[in-house]
């Protein structure tokens, strides 16, 4: 099963995402994936392919300043969580999807939610992978520390903080072929570090989960949380209340799972994700 990578350019940002095509003709909504730090759409490279198999188009975007996708100076976009949710809603307009479901991981993916909340009507039902969802959600030191003065500075210039970070956050190992990937895009230009450090000091944590909070107190569509439960940043009982706090939620627990699922349990994850977006909304 084969993923096309694409670039499309949306007000004068440069968007590139992995996409797969559905096998035959199928009624399925598409399905978009967004990737948390420090990682980039590559995260979903074996889950796109499933959904594919079923009949579902799949979409994976690099985030604005990550991966492949261009990397803005701070006078040309603010990295705050309004930024990131304005460039997404353009983008998914410019991809003329009117309905999808959503799927989020990680430090990022809270911005995926709070783009959820802003716009009920694009979503049909929402899957939550290990994504901060809960005021009780504090950002990590090992992710922390790159956004620090002079520290943050260095660190985040250094290609080695994707391996240290996604094999620290997953608490496994992952293969040098994967890792070269992930690597590239610090390798290629610094300007890759320095919008990672611009995401980091102006994420605002605090105040998005209070958005993330509030409004999904209210929210009826389905929602899956898949949680894998050895994340050494975001506890399970974190997924445990937010599944019991809304209307429609759904907990599943990965065991022996960390923070970036996606890395090393991407069939577990489809034995359910598979038949819930499945589900019209």
């Amino acid at each position: 099963m084969s993923i096309t990578e694409h670039n499309i350019t949306v007000n004068s940002l440069e968007w590139f995402y992995r996409e797969s095509e559905p096998i035959g003709q199928s009624d399925l909504l598409p399905v978009v994936l967004l990737h948390g730090l420090v990682s980039q759409s590559y995260s979903w490279r074996d889950i796109l392919p499933g959904l594919a198999q079923q009949g579902t188009r799949a979409i994976a975007p690099d985030w604005i300043g990550c991966g492949f996708s261009s990397k803005p100076d701070t006078r040309e976009f603010a990295y705050t969580p309004d930024a990131f949710v304005t460039a997404l809603a353009d983008l998914l307009e410019a991809l003329e999807l009117e309905k999808f479901s959503l799927v989020v991981q990680g430090f990022l993916g809270s911005v995926g939610l709070q783009y959820a909340l802003r716009h009920p009507e694009k979503i049909a039902n929402i899957s939550i992978l290990n994504t901060p969802i809960a005021p009780t959600a504090k950002l990590p030191w090992k992710i922390k520390q790159m956004g620090l003065p002079f520290v943050g500075d260095m660190m985040t210039q250094d290609p080695l903080l994707v391996d240290r970070t996604l094999e620290g956050g997953s608490r496994y190992v992952i293969d040098e072929k994967h890792l070269g990937i992930y690597r590239k895009p610090f390798l290629k230009t610094s300007a890759s570090g320095r919008s990672l450090l611009a995401t980091i000091r102006n994420l605002q944590l605090a105040k998005s989960m209070e958005e993330i909070e509030s409004g999904f107190k209210q929210w009826d569509k389905p929602i899956l949380v898949q949680w894998g439960t050895m994340d050494p940043w975001l506890d399970v009982s974190m997924a445990e209340n937010f599944a019991q706090s809304v209307p429609n939620g759904e907990l599943i627990r990965l065991n022996n799972v960390g923070h970036y699922p996606q890395e090393h349990y991407h069939e577990t994850i489809l034995q359910d994700l598979l038949p819930f977006v499945r589900r019209s909304g």
